[in-house]
């Protein structure tokens, strides 16, 4: 696996985890996600140097022992402390607490005691067991800082009294009162910060909110000095807007007791001599942040002395003596405390994000022994040279080699790529290193292995160029038909695209029509109107993806196309934006029909005895539309009944008897009524029954002698036929019935 690699001045610093590699996931939702984990490339090729290296909001604070096995780290949701077996490579055990925690201390060489500063005044002593005490302080606490010799608990707060808390004997102490600077920003309102000469003369230094930095003797309880704000550190304004010199935020002393620095809210460094009040050099972080982390550190190799700097949002280091810039980190993610680990190159974050970050710079010193193999790593790439090379490790070439070359590399890709005869012993211990699952192959084997197992990939690779370079270039060919820059324009979707472009046109005419009926002949309105022209909706970027991306493709054979269309026809030809042909109509192909018999017998009468050849005749296509206005001109009824011919119509005429013919001239002929004949309109009559129990209802044999005369015989025949009918409603017609 190619880890990310940053390089400034020639010095490599290597990104092991953080936001800036592959995310990890928990057990549970990689085990739910395995299927759509395996295409993802960056996560199956992951590398996690801790596991559950991590919160599930942010950390806090985070501290390694000084024997060096274990790491403690702090962050939240919900408020919990981490402890990591650093040999292990695993997380040892989680607890929660019940506030948040702003920083805390390690007292033993292990992780068995430790001293945290909580967000609600309160100090908790926490063992393997749980929290063994809690007490709480007058006010909201800034900083911690523990005295060895004396095992006192030093705590900065809010106010100008720092409190001294005597864990052997279990109470607290007269604190200390700070104060007593004349001049710009005199009066302590608060204690930022605390630094602790350790291994030299044990000074106290505190950093407060007016700039001012004292410096107190813990063995005799006094003041010893005070340092002045320097002249470069600018000025902040308060709540209420007004200028202040800006406050001490961290302190550090180098080991040789001599050398101190400090940084304040505007991320100034500086580095002072205790024996002058001059500052040696100052160091702008360039982002205006307050510096929360300051350390002196030393090369592995030379012992060069640099300076670890850090704020929210990046890190730097530069030389102690001269101020010239070394390198820098700078994570995706806001700072909120670093810990580099003593006598190695590798560096801790707590931070904003899920994951903690760590960092390692072979230039600054080896791995940790618990991560050793990355020495080895380190070892095989920087020109074959051994460990104990001190030029191994400062060396830019062998920096720049050092993981940019290497692929990380499963057992069955090993063997997909035939390289599976290096797993041997002792056969591959030049270019092949064994790491958790899977091997490290030096990149260039891996690129011979890879053109060897498929030695078309290239071929294949070059096509790809060229058609993606042809495809651009013909993006950028100047097209003048309005079709043309549309099929450029919209890869899918393209019926839906004209019927939108000329619903466009229609609306456009329209409100163009309806414009210039408004303005007349006004020179200006007409200018508006141009000026205020819709654009096109394939112009607009709202709606690219319905024409380019294929997930957005309208499928013409669903189910709910058809439903929302019914009358749409499906183009299943290739080239959707060809046009199709229109269908003929019935009529039209009647037509046709007898032309072409026409034309044949004329053919047959002049050629004679010529044979004539069987006419294929040509599959109907179904048509889905019908012209109504077409039936209607050719003379045919558009009331659904089908249509007959004149042939038709006599051959039918001579099928029938004489007798059907008869009757149905005599039913033609005129009956007589009681009211006369009636010329150019059919007369109905009819006659209500009365006396005997509407006798005259059916078929009209009641009511007056008159009316039955008037209908004869044949009105009883059509009466008697009516008998056995059963009235479906009470309708007065059917019941007297029709003539």
């Amino acid at each position: 696996m190619s880890l990310r690699v940053t390089k400034q001045n020639d010095i490599s610093v290597y990104t092991v985890s953080g936001s800036n590699t592959t995310p990890s996931l928990p057990d549970w939702l990689a085990r739910k996600r395995k299927r759509s984990l395996k295409n993802d490339e960056a996560y199956m090729n992951r590398i996690e140097l801790v596991q559950d290296f991590e919160f599930e909001e942010a950390s806090q604070c985070i501290q390694v022992s000084e024997d060096g096995e274990y790491a403690m780290a702090t962050g939240t949701y919900k408020p919990q402390m981490h402890i990591y077996h650093l040999p292990s490579s695993a997380l040892k055990y989680a607890r929660h607490t019940s506030a948040l925690n702003l920083t805390f201390l390690l007292l033993s060489t292990d992780y068995s005691k430790s001293l945290h500063l909580q967000t609600d005044r309160s100090l908790e002593f926490h063992t393997p067991m749980g929290c063994h005490y809690a007490t709480r302080i007058p006010r909201y606490g800034r900083s911690l800082a523990y005295l060895k010799p004396q095992a006192h608990a030093i705590i900065t707060a809010e106010g100008n009294e720092v409190f001294r808390l005597d864990l052997e004997a279990g109470r607290f102490l007269k604190p200390f009162e700070l104060g007593g600077f004349e001049g710009h920003g005199g009066v302590v309102k608060s204690v930022e910060c605390v630094g602790v000469a350790e291994g030299s003369h044990g000074l106290l230094a505190f950093g407060t909110n007016a700039g001012t930095t004292e410096f107190w003797d813990p063995r005799s309880r006094n003041r010893v000095g005070i340092l002045a704000p320097p002249s470069n550190a600018g000025t902040v304004t308060d709540m209420l807007g007004e200028a202040m010199t800006p406050a001490v935020t961290t302190t550090a002393f180098h080991s040789n007791g001599l050398t101190f620095g400090t940084g304040n809210q505007n991320g100034i460094v500086t580095l002072y001599d205790l024996r002058s009040p001059t500052p040696l050099l100052s160091k702008d972080q360039g982002y205006g942040f307050p510096i929360h982390t300051l350390k002196f550190m030393a090369t592995h190799a030379t012992q060069e002395q640099k300076v670890l700097a850090a704020d929210k949002k990046i890190i730097k280091m530069f030389d102690t003596n001269t101020g010239a810039h070394w390198t820098s980190m700078q994570p995706n993610v806001d700072l909120n405390h670093v810990c580099p680990i003593p006598n190695t190159g590798m560096i801790f974050t707590a931070n904003e994000g899920q994951q903690m970050h760590s960092f390692l710079i072979p230039a600054l010193g080896p791995s940790p022994s618990w991560c050793s193999h990355l020495d080895s790593q380190i070892e095989q790439l920087a020109d074959h040279r051994t460990v104990d090379d001190p030029d191994a490790y400062h060396s830019g070439a062998a920096e720049a080699a050092t993981y940019d070359n290497y692929k990380f590399l499963t057992k069955p890709e090993m063997r997909q790529l035939n390289l599976d005869h290096l797993l041997a012993s002792g056969k591959g211990s030049g270019v092949v290193r064994p790491y958790m699952h899977g091997y490290f192959v030096d990149q260039r084997l891996y690129d011979e292995a890879r053109l060897i197992a498929d030695p078309f990939e290239w071929d294949r690779t070059r096509q790809r160029m060229v058609r993606e370079k042809i495809e651009k270039e013909r993006e950028s060919r100047i097209r003048t038909l309005s079709k043309d820059k549309m099929a450029t324009k919209v890869k899918i979707n393209s019926r839906l695209a004209e019927r939108l472009e000329h619903l466009e046109t229609k609306l456009n005419r329209k409100s163009k029509r309806d414009a210039e009926e408004a303005s007349g002949s006004d020179g200006e309105a007409e200018e508006d109107t141009a000026a205020a022209a819709p654009t096109s909706i394939l112009q607009d970027s709202r709606f690219k993806s319905l024409f380019e991306n294929p997930d957005f493709m309208v499928d013409e054979t669903s189910m709910e196309f058809k439903m929302h269309n019914p009358s749409t026809r499906v183009n299943r030809s290739d080239d959707p934006i060809k046009e199709r042909k229109r269908g003929k109509t019935a009529v039209e192909e009647e037509e046709e029909e007898s032309d072409a018999r026409g034309s044949s017998s004329d053919d047959s009468d002049s050629e004679g005895e010529a044979p004539q050849q069987p006419q294929e005749k040509k599959k109907k296509e179904p048509e889905m539309r019908i012209s109504t206005s077409t039936y209607k001109k050719s003379g045919h009824d558009t009331r659904g009944y089908a249509p007959v011919s004149q042939n038709q119509k006599k051959r039918a005429q001579k099928e029938k008897t004489f007798g059907d013919r008869k009757g149905e001239s005599a039913g033609r002929r005129e009956r007589p009524t009681g009211s006369g004949n009636v010329m150019g309109e059919k007369q109905v009559t009819f006659f209500v029954g009365g006396g005997r129990g509407g006798r005259g209802g059916r078929g009209g044999r009641g009511g007056s002698r008159g009316g039955a005369e008037a209908g004869g015989d044949t009105g009883r025949d059509k009466a008697r036929s009516f008998k056995d009918r059963r009235s479906a409603s009470g309708n007065t017609l059917r019941r007297e019935g029709m003539r």
